[in-house]
């Protein structure tokens, strides 16, 4: 082996000798085994952790640059800023940070009423105009963003909010978009974009160009799934049939029950043009309106969000 070779082996990542799916239990009847044995009787996890366990290395997983996951549904109502933040809490909490939520509406959009403010009121139009700024002969450093992004605690990510004045005149364009795109995506691993509800708008067509992962949301209701039918559609006629394939949908209860024969269409529908359909659950932490803490969910719902979110990780 030559110098150069020995060098990039030793340096190049190395299998982890422990899977997380090895080791003792340490949920439910096993994981109680174990702890009521001091760890003595050092039981396995059951099937039920493994899965668990197998879905956070999957979102762990080392990505060989910057990622952009863009949510998508033309119809209001379809739950794109709710996916937006759950994606991003996950991928913030399983990951250690460097992750985004980025509200790309063209002017005022929903997440800024959805995360925790931090103590600013600046946007995404805010950092636009001051990017020049940065351009005074200094690098941009992460830190300088601190004054434009709102930081989600415990969760871990960032959230970075479209225009709140409804009666701003200032719009986020395409050319804006990629410039934002630009700078955000040198500090953050992942970036996910929630997206307004125009198709036509430059904007939306830029964030579709650039992602790495679309996903797909939806409602089980007719109006939603209509929409997000109909977006699929479109991007298969604009010329992103391969994004379409690769795409993932998630399917959101709008209440405790649902019509499960419109479930089985929709599961149908876009199980055939998306490469993976998600199920997850209506909480009533969710519908509320206000900001949104993925603590506050029930333990059913962040599993159901670990497990959609390990679905879009993987094609990344």
């Amino acid at each position: 082996m030559t110098q150069n070779s020995a060098r990039a082996a030793f340096l190049s990542p190395q299998p982890s000798a422990t899977p997380s799916t090895a080791g003792p239990a340490r949920l439910g009847w096993q994981g109680r085994l174990v702890r009521l044995s001091g760890g003595l009787i050092p039981v396995g996890p059951g099937r039920v952790e493994r899965v668990q366990r197998r879905e956070i290395d999957a979102v762990r997983r080392s990505f060989p640059d910057p990622k952009t996951i863009v949510v998508l549904n033309p119809k209001g109502g379809a739950n794109k800023t709710t996916a937006t933040l759950l994606i991003a809490a996950t991928l913030g909490m399983y990951r250690g940070g460097y992750t985004l939520a980025w509200d790309n509406n063209e002017s005022m959009g929903n997440l800024g009423v959805r995360i925790m403010a931090s103590g600013h009121t600046r946007t995404a139009r805010d950092l636009l105009q001051d990017l020049d700024r940065f351009d005074d002969g200094r690098s941009i450093r992460l830190g300088d963003l601190d004054n434009y992004v709102h930081p989600q605690g415990d969760s871990q990510f960032d959230a970075l909010a479209s225009d709140l004045d409804p009666a701003g005149v200032t719009t986020i364009d395409g050319v804006a978009f990629r410039k934002l795109h630009a700078i955000l995506s040198r500090f953050y691993r992942v970036v996910v974009v929630d997206t307004g509800n125009n198709m036509r708008a430059s904007n939306w067509e830029a964030a579709v160009e650039t992602a790495d992962q679309l996903v797909v949301v939806s409602t089980i209701r007719e109006d939603t799934g209509y929409g997000a039918a109909a977006l699929l559609e479109g991007l298969r006629l604009k010329g992103h049939a391969d994004k379409v394939a690769q795409a993932v949908t998630i399917l959101a209860s709008p209440a405790a029950t649902v019509d499960a024969r419109l479930s089985r269409r929709l599961h149908d529908h876009f199980g055939q043009l998306t490469r993976a359909v998600c199920d997850v659950p209506y909480d009533p932490a969710i519908v509320a309106g206000g900001p949104l803490n993925i603590h506050s969910l029930s333990p059913g719902t962040r599993q159901a969000w670990l497990s959609a979110t390990a679905v879009i990780a993987e094609g990344l």
